[in-house]
């Protein structure tokens, strides 16, 4: 399988390179790489902790904080899968973490399908459901990123139908709750790309997210590799119970609330 690598994003050149690339036919399939970058939020908790406590806090939770990415794509079909590291607490894989954590995700343009798997507590999910609908507003701010001239995008939608599989303690106790909890978010595409995709939860410009940023957390991608000679295989998740994202959500409440009435009696 042959691939022309057509840029390579660094940190360094997002703003410094000068050459744009040709624009691209739909047909075509590749992969584009990712990584991610999450500001750590402590809160009050953070109020009564020193400079160094926090430091320390962060190096801790480096792998939690900082991920990488894969996105396989044809013109209507993706599969993002986050790359597995050790967790620097233990030098094991996050098991705690993995429990709220994104699985692999499938998307389906032509249909609006979003298959995802998610495994809570040793238990495989297979969650079908319908891709997030995210009422984009398109404006005409352009930047550039590496060799591709990019697109600003803004919406706003609520923050559960963008992080349903995570889950907060305050879940439980605002589960009555009548407010929304709304999440901005700001995208960047590029027409050189035409093809709807994005990493994570976003799609539907209508040119390739090259960079992503909502509540704490940035997305940007790093590299693209275009495959002109054969499709790339895209993955489904297949291995678990299916389920929805509503029904999986309740297993999940149910399951944390249960623990934490555990927890109280114990206590008491």
């Amino acid at each position: 399988m042959k691939y022309w690598i057509l840029s390579t994003i660094v940190i360094a050149s997002f703003f410094y390179a000068d050459k744009i690339e040709k624009p691209i036919d739909q047909s075509v399939s590749g992969k584009a790489y990712y990584y991610s970058k999450t500001k750590m939020d402590l809160g009050n908790w953070g109020a009564r902790m020193s400079e160094a406590q926090k430091k320390q806090m962060a190096s801790r939770l480096k792998n939690r904080l900082e991920k990488t990415y894969i996105l396989t794509f044809n013109q209507y079909e993706s599969f993002f899968k986050e790359e597995e590291k050790l967790d620097a607490i233990g030098g094991a894989t996050d098991t705690w973490g993995a429990n709220f954590s994104r699985g692999d995700q499938y998307k389906n343009l032509r249909d609006s399908t979003l298959i995802q798997s998610q495994e809570f507590y040793g238990k495989r999910f297979v969650i079908k459901d319908e891709l997030p609908k995210i009422n984009w507003v398109k404006g005409n701010e352009t930047k550039q990123i590496g060799n591709y001239l990019c697109f600003k995008a803004v919406a706003t939608i609520p923050t559960e139908t963008l992080n349903w599989y995570n889950f907060s303690w305050n879940d439980l106790t605002n589960s009555d709750s009548e407010e929304v909890s709304m999440s901005t978010i700001e995208a960047w595409y590029t027409l050189q790309i035409p093809l709807g995709h994005g990493p994570a939860e976003f799609w539907g410009l209508p040119g390739l997210v090259l960079e992503v940023s909502t509540g704490n957390t940035t997305i940007l991608c790093s590299e693209i590799s275009i495959n002109t000679n054969s499709s790339d295989p895209i993955d489904i998740p297949n291995k678990g119970e299916e389920t929805s994202i509503a029904n999986y959500r309740k297993v999940v409440k149910e399951r944390m609330e249960a623990m934490r009435n555990s927890y109280s009696r114990r206590r008491n």
